[in-house]
């Protein structure tokens, strides 16, 4: 089947009503045994936002929200694939596709999609627009959920061709970070479409010379390292181990999926020691929204166990690429370390923001996404 069928999120209230049951008579721990987030997230902030989620967050104006792009769904390869496709007003816009990561979802791209598709309402000129499609990864939000094993990265980047060619686009760009960007570096390997790839964490591997002789920015890179391995990958580990286990509690308990999520934005994000600081509680609940309406928490962890080693070191990206380097990224490789492995034709190292770009620094992204799409539009 190669039908493209409209979407539209339309969440029954029974499932609401039993999201607000659950989270009312959460069974609760005791409190951490510090004053800040380094044993998790705290729980006076847990109970804050639970009770925000319970009480004050108003889904039905989210919805909306979401429900002002053009989502689709179509089959590949036997699965169901939730998309946005919002079209330029633009005739020659260039078809783009932009994937995310986990514990991110399409809800992301909300800042990024209209500033993309209509640049001259947004600052821009009528000649960067793009057509803009923005799929969720298999097992995440309303896409399928696969139930053999098999979708990998390099699964995903063939179904995202397909998807592109079967929505009339046989040549396109490519954007993601995070498991987003592992996507985008395979669809730059396998070329097919795809004329140039944009990624916003670039993944690459310490040089002979920055282990013999580091600079500067090579010892900045291992320390970051260093922290994320001790600090930071517990998470991924138990998802690229055992992702059925910790799926339990992530599909049941909607106050444990908050916890495993939002500590993330608070760890990956810059800033400032609180993810308020840069999200709204809005915008952390939509996106946590995205697992708990669609009971993902286990499916989206199994991409873990499918393609952890897909950061690896593998046959090099030959087409151009551009990279957008935040500072608050959770491993930021030197471009000296990233050279072997993709064919950088342009390289910004951002001012602020960290590793939801999109949804941290959207008009720096888009800005570097529109700069270095120029140099590869017809």
């Amino acid at each position: 089947m190669t039908d493209i069928h409209p979407f539209r999120i339309d969440i029954g209230e029974e499932e609401l009503d039993d999201l607000r049951r659950r989270l009312r008579t959460t069974r609760w721990p005791e409190a951490e045994c510090v004053d800040d987030w380094s044993q998790g997230i705290p729980l006076a902030y847990t109970r804050e936002l639970a009770a925000y989620w319970a009480d004050g967050y108003d889904w039905r104006e989210r919805e909306r929200g979401l429900n002002r792009f053009a989502h689709y769904r179509t089959a590949i390869d036997d699965l169901d694939i939730h998309f946005i496709h919002q079209r330029s007003p633009h005739a020659d816009a260039l078809p783009l596709i932009i994937t995310h990561g986990w514990p991110g979802s399409v809800v992301e791209f909300s800042k990024i999609i209209e500033p993309l598709t209509d640049p001259t309402a947004h600052g821009g000129r009528a000649e960067d627009a793009f057509h803009v499609v923005c799929p969720s990864l298999p097992g995440y939000g309303f896409s399928g959920k696969p139930s053999a094993t098999g979708w990998g990265v390099e699964h995903i980047a063939l179904a995202w061709d397909t998807l592109m060619k079967r929505l009339g686009y046989p040549s396109y760009g490519a954007q993601g970070g995070d498991w987003g960007a592992a996507v985008t570096t395979q669809i730059g390997r396998n070329g097919l479409g795809a004329r140039a790839i944009h990624t916003n964490m670039a993944i690459g591997q310490p040089t002979e010379s920055s282990m013999q002789s580091p600079t500067e920015e090579d010892q900045r890179a291992f320390a970051a390292m260093k922290h994320y391995q001790k600090w930071e990958a517990g998470y991924s580990k138990q998802q690229s181990t055992r992702p059925q286990t910790i799926g339990y509690g992530l599909v049941d308990s909607p106050v444990a999926l908050l916890a495993w999520i939002v500590e993330k934005f608070w760890s990956w994000s810059d800033c400032d020691g609180h993810p308020e600081n840069v999200f709204s509680r809005d915008e952390l609940l939509d996106n946590v929204m995205m697992y708990w309406l669609t009971g993902s928490g286990a499916s989206a962890a199994r991409l873990y166990w499918e393609s952890f080693g897909a950061f690896g070191q593998r046959e090099p990206v030959r087409l151009p690429t551009g990279v957008a380097e935040f500072p608050k990224e959770i491993l930021r490789s030197p471009r000296s370390w990233c050279e072997a492995h993709y064919n950088i034709t342009r390289w910004t190292t951002m001012p602020r923001g960290g590793h939801f770009a999109a949804f941290e620094q959207p008009d720096l992204l888009v800005g570097d996404i529109r700069e270095f799409f120029r140099t590869v539009r017809d």
